[in-house]
């Protein structure tokens, strides 16, 4: 009775009830295990490109394409969500800013967005609406990596951060609770935008400020061991690029994705070209991925009129007639919490025991988990080192490794002309993750007891995560 009273002279007033909600609706933090488990229990949701590129033939379109493009003339959201229910989803997931950083919701940060074209109405807040109205859960996209306000790789200002913070600010204040907020164009072989260049762990922290239930997501599986949790609440796999989650050994809760189309965003030739198969899309990707603990996201591409086309609408339908959704897909693993914070060991002076000759240590800290330090074979305790060269404060160490060949070891630093120990045990794991209370040491390193093989650590990382 209370929530009502309150609800109805927030409408009295005249203030945004959607706000008010998404603060009610995230007081109380969740612990991230239940979230992970609560997204991939929904199992099956679409995402919906659909922005600029929409209208010119290209996912990629020129960055200084004109606003005035952008006119859906008969968008209906209510299609789209009425499409996703009619195939069993659970959600949806809108590009809200894509590469070429078109914003199609009423942004303060930029004229190049809805308001300068002649649709001016905000299509986020439409989607929103409308997927609410049919009893489903509301993501949102957005895309670090902006060619319009010129945010790429060696040319960022402070004012971008700035920008993306107000963006995110606004996105996760005026639309309600949000489950996800999936990230792309970050740390990407194509962006090269770094997690340092715009600070992943400050934008992370902004948007469980904002929404403590919000998972946040990078695309990022490209770079990243399938076993480590590295800057997103959930692994991702972006299928079209190659990017696979193993359906044999998955532990981690997982993100997968792939259009319906031959492309993300709509094309002239969509209408009559085919879509995937219904079958082919439930039997070898749909069911074998939630079997996986991997959450199933298909783009299907509205056009220019804002509406989808005939032939998606129709595969959709199919794909509910053949698949049900049935819930929980069972127990997942923890996780613990995600790396987020920058690597202090990156491309830092680092000193090893013996090692093979085309695999010394430089390979342990150079930020590419495909290359290695390979101890040599003759080496019975190998171990490895970073040297900060100067006092530096850090409470965690991630060893990560191709192989997990290695369990039993101890992680020391190097304080006032002294070794100190901070972990001695085993860790059988590919990724080891090792969080302590904060030390102070010019060096840190791993000593290997008992290995009895040649060692490998493709990554050796160091952080001072903000706890």
């Amino acid at each position: 009775m209370l929530k009502k009273a309150i609800l109805g002279l927030v409408l009295i007033l005249g203030f945004n009830t959607t706000t008010l909600l998404a603060q009610d609706v995230n007081s109380k933090p969740l612990p991230l295990h239940q979230l992970q488990q609560q997204f991939v229990d929904l199992r099956f949701g679409m995402f919906i490109h659909f922005n600029i590129p929409t209208y010119a033939n290209a996912d990629w379109p020129d960055p200084d394409a004109p606003a005035s493009l952008f006119n859906p003339v008969d968008l209906d959201c209510d299609q789209w969500a009425k499409a996703a229910k009619a195939a069993n989803m659970t959600y949806g997931c809108i590009t809200t800013k894509h590469h070429s950083g078109f914003c199609i919701w009423d942004t303060k940060t930029t004229d190049y967005s809805i308001k300068s074209s002649p649709f001016k109405r905000d299509v986020v807040r439409e989607y929103v609406d409308a997927f609410r109205k049919n009893d489903l859960k509301v993501m949102l996209y957005y895309s670090i990596l902006d060619t319009h306000h010129k945010l790429r790789p060696n040319d960022i200002t402070p004012n971008h951060i700035d920008m993306v913070k107000k963006q995110i600010t606004e996105l996760l204040t005026n639309y309600g609770p949000i489950e996800a907020l999936v990230i792309d164009g970050w740390d990407a072989p194509w962006s090269r935008i770094t997690y340092d260049e715009i600070p992943f762990e400050e934008i992370y922290h902004l948007v469980k400020k904002l929404q403590p239930n919000c998972l946040l997501m990078d695309l990022n599986g490209a770079k990243y061991p399938a076993e480590g949790l590295y800057y997103t609440d959930i692994k991702t796999y972006e299928m079209g690029a190659g990017q696979q989650v193993s359906k044999e050994t998955n532990k981690m809760p997982a993100l997968a994705c792939l259009p319906i189309n031959t492309a993300w965003f709509w094309k002239t030739d969509f209408p009559q070209v085919p879509v995937k198969s219904a079958a082919k899309l439930v039997n070898e990707t749909l069911i074998p991925l939630n079997n996986a603990n991997c959450n199933f996201i298909l783009n299907v591409a509205p056009n220019r009129n804002g509406l989808i086309d005939e032939n998606a609408l129709a595969e959709l339908k199919e794909i509910g007639k053949i698949w049900k959704n049935e819930g929980s897909v069972g127990k997942i693993a923890e996780t613990g919490a995600p790396i987020i914070s920058s690597n202090l060991a990156k491309n830092k002076p680092s000193n090893s025991s013996w090692s093979d000759d085309y695999n010394i240590m430089d390979f342990a800290n150079d930020d590419n988990f495909r290359s290695s330090w390979v101890s040599n074979s003759e080496v019975k305790n190998p171990w490895y080192e970073i040297d900060f060269r100067k006092p530096t404060t850090f409470n965690t160490v991630v060893i990560a490794q191709n192989d997990a060949n290695f369990s039993n070891y101890t992680l020391e630093y190097y304080q006032n002309k002294t070794w100190k120990k901070v972990y001695d045990g085993e860790n059988s794991k590919k990724v080891k993750v090792n969080r302590f209370d904060k030390v102070t040491g010019e060096k840190v390193r791993v000593k290997i007891k008992d290995s009895g093989k040649q060692i490998t650590i493709s990554e050796f990382e160091v952080y001072n995560e903000k706890r």
